[in-house]
Parts: structure tokens; C-alpha cells; sequence
């Protein structure tokens, strides 16, 4: 189990290095060397990285202190960015962060949850109840790179406690 903790402006190096190498090392499996550089890239500009994790809702997952991955909210229900450290996957950190911002999103009364998945990513969100919607391409740099639409809905508690329980009319038929 990872421990989770809120972002923190000071961790914009750690989540840079971690976005890049999560790229680099494991996105080569899906994308060629040239779409991988002009992806991890996207993190060279710290500042602009560090608005981009800042503007929305970002969670670290821990594992002993170290950052094993992050999760980062854009608008009301969409993932923007989900990385995991090399080192620390297939490890569930990538489900425990998905799980907490689902929780999240659900207490708030959010209907669904969406995301721009990478093809790496695909099979992770479909195994975790996210359809796919539509196949996108995205130009980063000089490089071209596929992205699918998902979408998961999501069991408001919310909603669920203010219904209450089924009237003993419609029970009984």
C-alpha cells in the first residue's frame, strides 16, 4: 500500500524526472524513440510543468518516502497525468492512485471520470472499467502520437445516500 500525499511546488524536479524516465523506459514498448524524446520533453520546462501539476488536484503515492508515482486531475473529472515510476511497477501504484482520485471524484458527486489514454496505457484503463470513446492523434514537437478517449462512470456515495433505500412498493413487484 502506498501512503498519498498532496503535491507540493517543491516536487516539480522529482515529478519531472519520474514523467521522463516513466516516458523514456516505458513508453518505447508502444511509441518509436523520436515520439518518446518529444513527449518527455514536455517536463524540460519545469515552470510550465510545475503550473500544469498546480492546476488542478495532484496526488503522490509513496512507497517509503520515495515518489513511486502521481496522478495529477484536470478540470472536474478528467486525468491528465498518471506516471509511474520504473522502478515501482507493477506494484498497484498505478491503481491505488487511480482508486484514490475516483474516490475522490465520487464523493464530490462526479458522474464519470475521463481520460486522454496512451497506448501504453490502454489495456491499465480498460482493465479498470474505462471504454474507449475515440482514437485521437496529438502533435507534440514534430511527432505525431495516438491517444485513445476514456471514459468510466462512476457511483456517486453521494447520490446513492441521498435516494435512500427503494420504497417497499417497488420491492415488492
Amino acid at each position: 500500500m502506498i501512503a498519498l500525499r498532496p503535491y507540493l511546488p517543491t516536487d516539480t524536479p522529482v515529478l519531472a524526472d519520474l514523467f521522463r524516465r516513466s516516458i523514456l523506459e516505458l513508453a518505447i514498448e508502444d511509441y518509436d524513440e523520436a515520439q518518446c524524446e518529444a513527449w518527455a520533453a514536455l517536463a524540460d520546462d519545469e515552470q510550465a510543468f510545475a503550473t500544469r501539476l498546480a492546476g488542478g488536484l495532484t496526488l503522490l503515492g509513496l512507497n517509503n518516502g520515495t515518489v513511486a508515482g502521481f496522478i495529477s486531475l484536470k478540470g472536474q473529472a478528467e486525468i491528465d497525468l498518471l506516471y509511474v515510476d520504473p522502478r515501482f511497477v507493477r506494484q498497484k501504484v498505478a491503481s491505488q492512485l487511480c482508486e484514490a482520485l475516483e474516490t475522490i471524484l465520487a464523493a464530490r458527486g462526479a458522474d464519470f471520470i475521463e481520460t486522454q489514454a496512451s497506448d501504453q496505457a490502454l489495456p491499465f484503463f480498460k482493465y479498470r472499467g474505462y471504454e474507449p470513446r475515440q482514437r485521437n492523434t496529438k502533435v507534440i514537437g514534430s511527432q505525431w502520437l495516438g491517444s485513445t478517449t476514456m471514459r468510466k462512470d462512476l457511483v456517486s456515495t453521494a447520490k446513492k445516500t441521498q435516494a435512500g433505500p427503494p420504497s417497499s412498493s417497488l420491492a415488492r413487484h
